[in-house]
């Protein structure tokens, strides 16, 4: 299964990176190798069954202080 997971985000990475190479779009090839890093390495963490936190726990924990004061 990793494997192909592999396989395909390999195919996005080659099929994009050449539009944003051939175009001189550096500015959105970092934004996108930042983003495609993310989101294999969250689907590779996923596939091996390792539990990733919930990152909307983190944003309740943070805002709930703001939305107490707001009531």
């Amino acid at each position: 299964m990793i494997v192909l997971l592999l396989a395909l985000f390999s195919g996005i990475i080659l099929f994009e990176v050449l539009g944003l190479v051939k175009k001189k779009m550096w500015r959105e090839l970092v934004v996108f190798s930042v983003y495609m890093s993310l989101g294999a390495s969250l689907s590779i963490l996923e596939v091996l069954g390792i539990d990733v936190p919930n990152p909307g726990k983190g944003i309740e924990a943070l805002l709930k202080p703001l939305t107490e004061l707001l009531k």
